[in-house]
């Protein structure tokens, strides 16, 4: 990791000054009701999802999508008939009228198309994890600052009213006491089991492969490493960085800190003997340096199910998930235990994904005013970090010491 020698103070350099991204290089001023041109950049099911929130927000207009399967950009028309398509995201960043891209590619594509985003100009909303390895993340905050672009990383955990709400109701105001313990899990998610299609066991003659490998060494064709990517290290983190990612933002949001110090974790491929590389059992342990630890596990076997994250301390425990949280005062001695506080998180109708509607909409509205989005890609960089550091000690097999202040692995 030779390359992250100054790491630090690049990152310095890079997050000093104001949180106001100046409009000078801006391709061109935004009036309050301009409509926002946008170029998606991976349009399967998570990436037409997304695109349809950017669309229902009624101030975007999508020129452009792009895909390696051509099966995925028909399905994306369906949504922007008008427009233009592409098998290559370097020919759809030549489009001078985009404003914006959204990048929601396999993990291992998200820092090239990022890079090469935020160098032509474009804003970019990038799904989480924003990187497949630690070393990318400086790359694309750099990108990022130098070019004075808006880019949002996908944990939208940031931009939730109820989380603002408990953090500042509980965290915020010491209501936990000396905090020394953040557990997280998610277990269950069957995302990670999928099952490639029949209509791919063949190749599709409209699939570009050798595109889709893009830096990675050359395999031949595997539908279940295309359709179900996720369960291969090659391609991503597995349920560390899909996962948790989302749940230590979550503890890096509410406690401050975002550079752990260590980092041991244990599992394997346990239940599911079907090729994957992914552990469909983990257990990954970071250490702070703020004296508190933070914990995730998970496992795919069906015998349980649920997620949630859980900040301990010596005077109570708050308790968070996607619908509602929690708060638990410890019991004094001789007491019964206070009834805890429970509140539900405002819900829409049957599907609606309000945490991403609203960070979609914090976006834009970046886009616009030229601030710092809710999930800035220096915070995208240290929570993507955070799981890169469990998974290299699954990997290795051994405990990470982490240097807080270069950023850098310490020698073994």
């Amino acid at each position: 990791m030779s390359d992250q020698i100054g790491r630090r103070s690049l990152l310095r350099g890079l997050t000093t000054g104001a949180a106001t991204l100046t409009a000078a290089s801006y391709s061109r001023v935004m009036g309050a009701n301009d409509r926002v041109q946008l170029g998606a950049i991976g349009v399967g099911d998570r990436g037409r999802h997304v695109m349809g929130l950017f669309i229902g927000s009624n101030t975007v207009d999508v020129q452009a999508v792009c895909d390696v399967y051509a099966q995925q950009i028909d399905l994306a028309k369906q949504k922007a008939p008008n427009a233009k398509t592409f098998s290559d995201h370097r020919k759809l960043l030549e489009m001078k009228e985009l404003d914006a891209v959204l990048i929601a590619t396999p993990d291992h594509w998200h820092a090239t198309c990022a890079i090469d985003a935020l160098n032509a100009g474009k804003d970019v909303y990038v799904e989480k994890p924003l990187t497949r390895t630690i070393d990318e993340g400086p790359r694309i905050v750099k990108a990022a600052r130098v070019n004075e672009r808006v880019c949002q990383v996908g944990m939208q955990q940031r931009s939730g009213k109820h989380y603002i709400e408990a953090k500042q109701k509980y965290i915020d105001a010491g209501k936990l006491g000396k905090i020394t313990l953040a557990r997280t899990w998610w277990h269950g998610n069957g995302y990670h089991l999928r099952r490639a299609p029949a209509s791919l066991q063949t190749k599709p003659t409209n699939l570009d492969w050798a595109r889709f490998l893009g830096p990675l060494k050359w395999r031949d064709y595997d539908p279940q490493q295309y359709f179900n990517w996720r369960a291969y290290l090659d391609f991503g983190g597995g349920q560390v960085t899909d996962l948790f990612t989302h749940w230590i933002d979550v503890v890096h949001m509410f406690l401050g800190h975002e550079v752990p110090t260590s980092a041991v974790a244990a599992g394997g491929v346990y239940a599911y003997k079907d090729g994957r590389t992914a552990p469909d059992t983990i257990n990954v342990l970071l250490e702070y340096p703020a004296d508190y630890t933070a914990t995730f596990e998970a496992t795919l076997a069906p015998g349980i199910t649920g997620e949630g994250v859980e900040i301990c301390g010596t005077e109570g425990r708050l308790y968070i998930d996607r619908g509602h949280y929690e708060f638990h005062q410890a019991r004094k001695r001789g007491q019964a235990a206070p009834e805890p506080v429970i509140v539900q998180a405002a819900r829409g109708g049957p599907g609606t994904d309000l945490l991403t509607q609203d960070h979609v909409q914090n976006f834009l509205d970046c886009v616009k005013s030229r601030k710092r989005p809710n999930g800035d890609v220096l915070i995208g960089h240290r929570s993507a970090q955070a799981s890169h550091l469990g998974n290299i000690a699954y990997v290795e097999k051994r405990r990470i010491d982490f240097d807080p202040v270069r950023e850098e692995i310490l020698p073994f």
